[in-house]
């Protein structure tokens, strides 16, 4: 903690508004995104609480900046945003139709580290879907293996089932992707030959589609026209998804990781029990998910609990934003 202090405390005034404000955008937002799907008095319980900056709770971290102050480890009482501190700006959202819905910017990201490379395609794909490229970000960071530096690997592969690429995408919902018409994938798949005259995929071209999902640019642009598809599909379901990077990544990726229909069900009240034992099983494994559901006494409850801990953890838009 000494450390942390030290590092931030020779921060310069406007490097620590930065990341102040950072800090309390990302909270209002997860706080706003928890609220809308009824889970609002579970995001203490489910806060890393690993010893930096930006797990730490806003009121903890503020007083890191101040030599005579002890910063508090454990959950607080979360601090009322004050007038002072800036509010998180309407970001747009484009339509089916392909019209702005919301006024804002889709500058890329700044913060993508050892993902720097990806910020053209990343800043292309929010262009073309008015997804934020922040969330596109997250979504990605929170699907892709990574190396030692924190770079995506692209050549990601779960070996559980299908999943591959830096999106993790499903073979039939890369397949999916491809006959859809207006995604960017379908538009290389056309001018390659590799969709037939009923609209799909044809067989002979199989193979070197789904080899496709290893390539960075192509699995950035689909994971963005995924997204815009659930989006759109929870929208009509009645589904807030919110108009900032935050809880619009978190939205998308609801969609992404459960898949239209179950992210409906999700938002809407919570899975089946046979459904919710079956996805968490697969997510971490039948011994543990059987401590898991013994824990919480069911399995929809389970399975909500690590979904949204493990999205409050691993997706997040604020770090890959300017």
């Amino acid at each position: 903690m000494t450390t942390i202090r030290k590092e931030l405390q020779a921060l310069t005034p406007p490097q620590r508004a930065e990341l102040i404000y950072s800090k309390a955008r990302a909270d209002l937002s997860n706080r706003l995104w928890r609220a809308a799907l009824g889970d609002g008095d579970a995001e203490q319980a489910n806060r890393p609480s690993g010893p930096d900056a930006e797990s730490m709770p806003l009121d903890s971290l503020l007083a890191l900046f101040e030599p005579n102050k002890t910063a508090s480890a454990g959950p607080t009482t979360e601090p009322t945003l004050q007038a002072a501190v800036p509010q998180p700006a309407d970001l747009p959202i484009k339509s089916e139709s392909g019209s702005s819905e919301e006024a804002g910017s889709h500058a890329a990201p700044v913060g993508l580290g050892a993902n720097a490379r990806h910020a053209g395609t990343l800043a292309d794909a929010a262009s073309r879907t008015g997804i934020p490229a922040p969330a596109l970000a997250a979504i990605v960071n929170a699907e892709a293996a990574k190396g030692a530096d924190g770079s995506w690997l692209a050549f990601s592969r779960n070996p559980r089932s299908s999943a591959a690429g830096l999106g993790q995408f499903l073979s039939s919902t890369w397949e999916g992707m491809a006959s859809s018409s207006g995604t960017w994938l379908n538009s290389i798949a056309r001018s390659r030959g590799w969709i037939g005259d009923n609209g799909h995929v044809l067989p002979s071209a199989r193979s070197s589609l789904l080899q496709m999902r290893y390539d960075a640019e192509a699995s950035i642009n689909t994971v963005a026209d995924y997204a815009r598809r659930n989006l759109d599909g929870l929208r009509r379901a009645g589904v807030p998804v919110g108009s900032d990077a935050t809880t619009i990544a978190q939205s998308a990726y609801l969609g992404h990781h459960l898949g239209l229909g179950d992210a409906i069900k999700f938002a809407k009240g919570g899975l089946d029990p046979a459904r919710a034992r079956q996805l968490l099983c697969a997510q971490i494994g039948t011994t543990k998910a059987s401590q898991e559901i013994a824990q919480a006494g069911n399995a929809s409850v389970a399975h909500r609990a690590w979904y949204l801990g493990y999205v409050s953890r691993q997706l997040r838009p604020d770090r890959f934003a300017a």
